[in-house]
């Protein structure tokens, strides 16, 4: 059996968690506050909290069924880290509690009128018993897909040989094949109940792809961030190297292109069939200041990030990947606002539906949902080995890195 403890984790992360459970803490608090004096607003920000740090966990599922599926060094070197982002499962489960009780306090559509066509189509499907039992279904295929993966790697931690070891690396390639077609199809409908039916009258056919590509491209981003402060201390020094960088770097770089993709997909589509079922979420979101941050994730989202990692040097020094890995990062937050906020309110407070609201919650609520995450997620990286120390594919994965 390999030496485990050679590969855990630094002990300052215990200081990150501390620092990370205190701002969340002092979040939580404020947020808690706001919402006595108006649930629907919090609810709303809560959802925003929870798409994206939630996003980062259920994307790090799929990006750990694709790095079984292709192989490669970026793969090795990631899995710890999104293994323990995937184990935060639960907490996001509970992260989700608030939406569920106030589900008739967040979403327009549990307000319709009986004789409104949606409600009259959709009939039972879009009920808040049903979409609570939805939302339970996916959290429970979810948890199956990150138990099995979390528990075949552990399992592999403790062979003592590299036969044994790739039986259980055989047991979760094989399993990933099928299950990312479930799970692609797992996040669609997710999706679609938990930030799509905030319009219950518009629709896209798109919006899982974008999430899909979106969660992907947070959970790299994440790990860069992770690895490249990992990679100045033991024992990832000794093991993370340039080309590790510079091939996660290319993944952001497709990812941001995939993203970029799926949402001219989207407005293509809408705009050439020009229903008005459809286009009136584009008309909402390009007036007046909506409009302002559309263009910005178009230069920012997009563009500006494409340019960067264009260029080898950036992606090959963790310090300037990981720097762009954040803004990327801030990126998705306003891309999930700008998906979210727009949608129609129940109280409106004169304002009219669509108009720009931007709430302290906006800021408060994914601070809170961020700190508690992070906490819990440090927690379960320390618990493991960084590496998966008997893979059979380490020391070549190690060697790839430090390669020129």
């Amino acid at each position: 059996m390999a030496d485990i403890g050679n590969y855990q984790a630094p002990a300052d992360l215990g200081r990150l968690r501390t620092l990370a459970l205190g701002i969340g803490g002092i979040a939580l608090i404020a947020w808690a506050v706001g919402y006595f004096f108006s649930p629907e607003q919090a609810l709303r920000s809560w959802l925003l909290g929870f798409i994206f740090w939630g996003g980062i966990s259920i994307g790090s599922i799929g990006v750990l069924i694709l790095q079984y599926l292709t192989g490669g060094a970026w793969g090795l070197v990631i899995r710890r880290t999104i293994e323990a982002a995937t184990r935060t499962l639960p907490l996001v489960f509970l992260m989700f509690l608030p939406l569920a009780i106030g589900v008739t306090q967040l979403y327009e559509w549990t307000h319709l009128p009986a004789d409104d066509y949606t409600v009259i189509h959709r009939g039972w499907y879009m009920t808040p018993v049903a979409w609570i039992l939805r939302s339970v279904i996916y959290f429970i295929l979810f948890g199956i897909m990150a138990y099995l993966l979390n528990n075949w790697s552990a399992q592999q931690d403790k062979t003592d040989n590299h036969e044994d070891a790739a039986k259980f690396l055989g047991y979760a390639t094989a399993f990933s094949g099928p299950t990312m077609v479930i799970y692609a199809l797992i996040v669609t409908f997710a999706v679609v109940d938990w930030v799509m039916t905030l319009d219950p009258h518009w629709f896209s056919t798109m919006f899982g792809f974008l999430f899909i590509a979106g969660w992907a491209l947070s959970c790299f981003c994440f790990s860069v961030v992770i690895l490249a402060y990992l990679s100045e201390r033991s024992p990832m020094n000794r093991v993370l190297g340039k080309r590790h960088f510079h091939d996660l770097g290319k993944l952001m770089l497709a990812l941001v292109m995939v993203w970029a993709y799926f949402n001219f997909s989207q407005f293509l589509i809408i705009w050439s069939g020009n229903i008005p079922e459809e286009t009136g979420y584009y008309l909402t979101r390009m007036k007046g200041a909506w409009g302002y941050i559309g263009v910005a994730l178009v230069l920012f989202h997009f563009a500006f990030p494409y340019l960067l990692l264009l260029k080898r040097d950036i992606k090959r020094k963790a310090k300037w990947l990981a720097s762009l890995g954040i803004f990327i990062l801030l990126m998705r937050l306003v891309d999930m606002f700008y998906l979210i906020a727009p949608n129609p309110r129940i109280d409106t407070h004169g304002l009219g539906q669509g108009a720009f609201v931007i709430s302290w919650m906006d800021f408060v609520a994914p601070v809170a949902v961020g700190g508690i995450w992070l906490w819990y997620f440090f927690g379960q990286l320390m618990k493991r080995p960084l590496v998966p120390v008997m893979d059979p594919f380490l020391d070549s994965a190690i060697e790839h890195g430090k390669g020129h």
